[in-house]
């Protein structure tokens, strides 16, 4: 009932806003990313997340076994003196509540400022992700806070916020606060088809467990026609301590869990050339406990080529090799997924997308062993997946 009447909520809302996009100048945007489907070979409840762990380790392909809608939800408006909008992005995945993902408004246009935008809420600031694991490498928004985006500065452009512990449908733990500081250096130019960014991150609280700061710096290069047309490459140079997450996020604001120290060098290529598409991922990242001084370190080779037999059909394959040592035995991890694919083109992106896939993964003992609640119960070192997926966004 809660559910049914919260969608009814949702309906009514997006009707309302379109019919005042008639009585005025600005518009309304309906957008949204949805993935599920059902896993057909399973007998144990294992559906997939065949991964060791590491942040940049999740290649996604045939091995997410997870349901989930999340619906953008955007109304803007022109007045003589500035331009505003605001934003609601509800969300449900599997079994859990729908929540909050973004509530936020934003102010644009103001003659002291026409370039800025300013905005207050909980906002997702999300800047870049290497979409075959999943994972945005750059990535500052997600909890309470205020800011300003696309501050001119010569030819690049600065972002600033400033967030605090709370989200939208959470409050931060009892005796806890935390308040983190971002700036955000975007559009870079270094050399031709090259642009740098930067994002800093600094964290400072109390009730923290081993510190009460951190901090954390972030350098990516984005190269398009790299070494020939159509290839495109990313590089991330990345470092954080403390209670500050090498993305740009909060780390442990829990009062339980301690800060660590990270460090983390990623590549990543992706092309189109005709029908051949695909995106590559080469990546090294050490974690340290700050309190109890346990440190991993995580590789991640892999990628997802894509080849279009026809408009409409197309052969994904994703494999990775993924390791992690440093804590007890070395592990380590293989997959391979094959997914004959029907789709509404033939580009790498092109979506929706409707997959068949079959999904092979094998890993050591010591990898059965840190994940035996999961992949490895029963001393598995094997397992074989199948299943449909839809894939769509708008």
């Amino acid at each position: 009932m809660k559910h049914t009447f919260f969608i009814s909520a949702i309906a009514f809302a997006a009707a309302l806003c379109a019919a005042s996009a008639q009585a005025d100048d600005g518009t309304f945007e309906f957008h949204g990313y949805s993935r599920g489907g059902p896993v057909l070979n399973t007998s144990d409840g294992v559906k997939g997340r065949f991964q060791l762990g590491g942040d940049v380790q999740g290649y996604r392909l045939g091995n997410e076994g997870d349901n989930g809608i999340e619906i953008d939800l955007i109304k803007t408006f022109k007045t003589d003196g500035a331009n505003y909008k605001v934003q609601y992005m509800p969300a449900k995945w599997n079994s859990g509540n729908v929540g909050t993902e973004q509530a936020f408004v934003e102010i644009s246009g103001m003659g002291f400022a026409p370039e800025a935008k300013f905005w207050v809420g909980q906002r997702r600031l999300r800047i870049q992700d290497v979409h075959i694991v999943d994972y945005f490498l750059l990535n500052y928004g997600d909890n309470q806070g205020a800011g300003v985006t696309d501050i001119p500065i010569g030819g690049a452009k600065l972002g600033l916020g400033i967030f605090t512990g709370d989200k939208f449908d959470t409050a931060s733990v009892a005796g806890v606060t935390a308040t983190r500081f971002n700036a955000d250096i975007s559009d870079i130019a270094i050399n031709p088809g090259g642009k740098l960014r930067v994002l800093m991150t600094g964290v400072n609280g109390t009730g923290l467990a081993d510190t009460n700061t951190g901090a954390g710096i972030s350098v990516s290069h984005n190269q398009t026609d790299f070494l020939t047309k159509g290839l495109n490459n990313a590089l991330f140079l990345q470092t954080s301590s403390g209670h500050a997450r090498i993305d740009g996020e909060f780390e442990s604001i829990d009062g339980v869990g301690a800060g660590k120290k990270v460090t983390r060098i990623a590549d990543s290529l992706s092309w189109q050339m005709g029908a051949f598409g695909g995106q590559t991922l080469l990546a090294y990242q050490t974690n340290k406990d700050e309190k109890t001084g346990v440190e991993t370190k995580d590789t991640s080779i892999g990628g997802r080529i894509s080849y279009a037999f026809s408009k409409n059909f197309k052969l994904l394959v994703d494999a990775a090799t993924t390791t992690r040592t440093g804590n007890g035995p070395d592990q380590r991890l293989d997959k391979l997924t094959i997914a004959p694919t029907l789709s509404v083109g033939p580009d790498f992106y092109a979506r929706p997308e409707l997959r068949f896939y079959v999904t092979a993964s094998n890993w050591n003992d010591a990898a059965a062993a840190a994940n035996a609640s999961t992949f490895g119960a029963g001393g598995k070192t094997s397992r074989t997946v199948a299943g449909v997926q839809y894939e769509i966004w708008w």
